[in-house]
């Protein structure tokens, strides 16, 4: 029987770097009816090559199912889980946030220095911050921001990799080494 708990999962993906890939892989999400919690997008090493890095809260079999249906697009070279236990997960977030007093920014800054965030932008009424981290730590200080009043925020959603040495390139189930035979020659 299947696990039907919904969960975080967060998938690599790492397809051909050409116009309307991005497209492809949110229509496929829209079709099957799945959310995408979390979506971001870069190109790797190779010009040629982006990773997709996308979360979404569902059932271990709807996320078995999606693994199956991206690894079938002709645009998309390799498609990783990345597990929780084994992965690094982090995101950008921008806050600009009400100062509009010297005390209100000294506090503003003391938060930031405890959260390890940068303060990015100054101005007479306004702070801007940047922090990376985890979601936890991202939403612990926006909340704290919250009594000064959030301006503003943006989030790049998560990017994750893999701890250690292994890659998405090395996986078995990659087109590279597996279906096509073709080695990291393609990326």
């Amino acid at each position: 029987m299947y696990n039907t708990t919904q969960t975080r999962h967060t998938l690599s993906v790492l397809v051909e770097n050409s116009a309307g890939v991005l497209s492809q892989v949110s229509r496929l999400f829209s079709r099957k009816g799945y959310n995408i919690e979390s979506l971001a997008v870069g190109t790797t090493d190779d010009p040629k090559v982006s990773r997709i890095t996308i979360e979404m809260v569902c059932g271990d079999p709807q996320v078995e199912q999606i693994i199956n249906q991206l690894r079938k697009q002709f645009s998309i070279y390799s498609v990783r889980l990345l597990p929780p236990a084994s992965s690094t997960r982090r995101e950008l977030v921008l806050i600009k946030v009400r100062a509009e007093n010297r005390e209100a920014r000294n506090e503003i800054i003391q938060m930031a220095n405890i959260f390890r965030a940068s303060i990015i932008d100054v101005s007479t009424k306004s702070l801007t911050l940047a922090v990376i981290g985890e979601e936890a730590k991202d939403s612990a200080l926006e909340r704290l921001l919250t009594e000064f009043g959030i301006l503003e925020l943006v989030r790049t959603g998560m990017v994750a990799l893999e701890r250690g040495e292994a890659t998405i390139s090395n996986n078995a189930d990659n087109k590279e080494t597996g279906e096509f035979g073709l080695g990291k020659n393609i990326l």
